[in-house]
């Protein structure tokens, strides 16, 4: 067993994308030096998110995943495993905010965002599921921002079984009642949260990351952070940007984590059935 160096970056992505792999490229290479083997840039990082939520932002530069780009990024990342956030050209007519996984020059994974706050879906479609995959540094499942506030999306991946879930956001400080500073934002504080009960819940590795500073009408709280199945955190930017960076030896903080109350064990599902149908949904409409 060997500790596995994972990295979660905070910075500032935008509209244009060469300064975006500038950026990039010089945090693979300070990633590469420091040791990293697993690298999550955040949501839009090729590109920059909307500039606002309210429904009249124009989405940011489409780009096909088997496209020059993601290709480039391939490349940079070389024998690290990197994840970061694009708008994806579907080839279907619809734009998705995704997430790509690349290493040793190819995609390992792809995951286009399911759950859309607000007006997000004025923008891109819908994803329409979650599923882990394989890459060296072990199996990984990937979310993008919202998806974490629903619980069977990371339930979804570990029981596909994901021992790392990364999760990119552009995750903003709150805009109806902001706090005058973002360490006391009450939204930084619902992103905190879902970090380490996901993490907690699933006993899995949770890795966050997230764009820092401004963008249009967004402030965002940055807080990349890196957390043990146990949902403790083990390194965290706070609100500025930054790396976090952690030695996880993966395969025994999980087997340390469910030695004695394995929640993905003891689940029953039988009980649960109720909660999960169209009825339980329509409930709520």
């Amino acid at each position: 067993m060997s500790a596995l160096r994972i990295a979660a970056v905070a910075d500032t992505f935008d509209r244009d994308l060469e300064a975006d792999f500038t950026r990039i490229e010089a945090t693979v290479a300070e990633a590469r030096e420091r040791g990293v083997r697993l690298l999550a840039f955040p949501e839009a990082a090729l590109g920059g998110y909307l500039l606002s939520l309210d429904g009249t932002a124009d989405s940011p530069p489409p780009l096909r995943v088997d496209g020059p780009e993601i290709a480039r990024l391939a490349d940079l990342a070389g024998d690290l495993v990197v994840t970061a956030g694009y708008c994806e050209d579907g080839g279907d007519g619809l734009l998705y905010n995704s997430v790509v996984c690349v290493s040793g020059g190819d995609v390992l994974g792809n995951h286009r965002k399911v759950h859309q706050p607000l007006h997000e879906d004025r923008n891109y479609g819908a994803g329409d599921g979650f599923r882990a995959f394989d890459t060296p540094v072990g199996r990984i499942g990937m979310m993008i921002c919202y998806d974490k506030a629903f619980p069977e999306s990371a339930r979804a991946l570990a029981l596909d079984g994901a021992d790392i879930i990364v999760c990119v956001s552009a995750w903003p400080g709150s805009a109806t009642n902001p706090a005058p500073t973002l360490e006391a934002d009450r939204w930084k504080r619902r992103f905190d949260l879902f970090d380490r009960a996901r993490a907690l819940e699933n006993q899995i590795v949770w890795v966050s990351a997230n764009q820092s500073g401004t963008f249009g009408r967004l402030r965002f709280v940055a807080s990349a952070k890196i957390v043990d199945p146990g949902g403790e955190l083990l390194a965290d930017t706070g609100v500025a940007a930054g790396l976090a960076v952690a030695d996880v030896d993966v395969e025994q903080a999980l087997a340390t984590a469910r030695r004695s109350m394995g929640h993905l064990r003891d689940r029953r599902p039988e009980a649960y059935a109720a909660t999960m149908g169209p009825t339980a949904a329509a409930t709520w409409a």
